[in-house]
């Protein structure tokens, strides 16, 4: 196949995920796309991922993405990418959080493939509520803020930590923040971060019921209050106490931050972008009603503190773009702004988002797309470049 034999240009249509922590309405008000039946609106994914997978339109005829790319894999990803990956090797999304989504922690690829087989052989079926691994990858991901974006991301540093349980002094887990005052490591971190969780009736009753005491009589703190909100959301929920664990950060529009494999995090409001490798593995934390395998979690999560002023994902700005030098194979991430016929090399399969308003891009064969506002277009690798025009923002997702 080459790219005289098809379309460069392939206009996607993108499922939108209404699970329930969805706002009804910021991907309709920044994204112009319609949302009449008032459904939460929780995430558009545009990838080839098979559970939400893309449509394009060839030369007029609509398929699925996935099956598109199978035509010619050398040819719209790359021989390089087909060899190492076999399909699309990243997700795309824009993410609208109304409410908290679950603390989690996506395991390394080695830990997914382990995983992955390991429920395979015993037969639990891919929709099963008890199931941890969805597929065989990592899910490494990079969040790019498009509003206010307040998010956890890793553990705080361990003195910190132990410094507000102790501010705190639940009589309930006094014990617990002691063995772990005694043994401020990694090591220490593991034990206490997995017995609080496991905290069962009565205990963890009483110990979210004294979190929530002391947060009302401090809510003008703003981590006390945070902790007030989650509780309005998920009230008894173990994953309450996650906020005095973990970095909490707000993104300011046009802000990133990189969320490695094995490391606690949970958005809590704001929309975003989002890349990810192409994976729907979750272990889950808390903050959630869905399954919650302790021991799994704990076994793929790295305890170890991330410092917040590293928190946030700083670009280089070069070739006309801000490029974010994401530390894994799987996808990349860029983001042009009042742009006039630049142009770019095609090195991968990509996937253009147009934010602000009409973007056209233009092709050595005369092939002309424009396309508005919310949506998106798949660029097979076969194209080699083009030439990108548009006085708003545009995303830039590839590998």
């Amino acid at each position: 196949m080459t790219y005289t034999s098809t379309s460069c240009f392939l206009p996607m249509e993108n499922v939108i995920q209404d699970y329930v922590w969805g706002s009804r309405t910021a991907i309709s008000k920044l994204l112009d796309i319609e949302n009449p039946s008032n459904q939460h609106q929780a995430e558009i994914w545009m990838g080839a991922h098979n559970n939400g997978c893309s449509k394009v339109k060839d030369k007029g005829a609509e398929k699925l993405l996935s099956d598109f790319i199978e035509q010619d894999k050398n040819a719209i990803l790359t021989p390089q990418t087909n060899a190492q990956f076999a399909e699309l090797p990243y997700l795309f999304k824009v993410l609208a959080a109304g409410e908290a989504l679950s603390v989690q922690v996506h395991p390394s690829k080695a830990q997914a493939e382990v995983g992955f087989a390991r429920e395979e052989a015993a037969g639990i079926p891919l929709n099963a509520a008890n199931r941890n691994y969805k597929d065989p990858n990592h899910k490494p991901e990079l969040v790019y803020a498009l509003t206010p974006y307040q998010a956890m991301n890793g553990f705080r540093e361990f003195e910190e930590i132990i410094g507000l349980f102790n501010k705190v002094n639940l009589s309930s887990i006094k014990d617990l923040v002691d063995g772990f005052a005694n043994h401020l490591d990694s090591a220490g971190l593991k034990t206490f971060f997995s017995e609080l969780l496991s905290l069962q009736g009565i205990d963890k009753n009483n110990a979210v019921r004294e979190l929530l005491e002391y947060a009302r009589q401090n809510k003008e703190d703003p981590l006390f209050l945070l902790i007030i909100e989650l509780a309005l959301q998920h009230p008894s929920d173990i994953g309450l106490f996650t906020p005095l664990m973990l970095n909490v950060i707000t993104l300011q529009p046009g802000e990133a931050m990189f969320l490695y494999a094995c490391t606690p995090h949970a958005y809590l409001k704001g929309t975003g972008l989002e890349v990810m490798a192409n994976s729907d593995n979750v272990l889950r934390a808390g903050l959630t009603p869905k399954y919650m395998d302790v021991d799994e979690l704990v076994a793929c999560t790295k305890f170890e503190a991330i410092p917040f002023d590293s928190l946030r994902f700083v670009p280089e700005q070069k070739g006309g773009g801000q490029y974010y030098a994401v530390p894994v194979e799987d996808f990349k991430f860029a983001l042009f702004e009042n742009i006039e016929g630049l142009t770019l090399t095609v090195d991968s399969a990509e996937i253009l988002l147009a934010l602000d308003t009409n973007v056209t891009l233009t092709h050595d064969t005369g092939e002309v797309i424009v396309f508005k506002k919310g949506q998106s277009v798949f660029i097979p690798a076969y194209v080699k470049q083009y030439q990108l025009t548009s006085k708003g923002r545009v995303a830039r997702a590839f590998n």
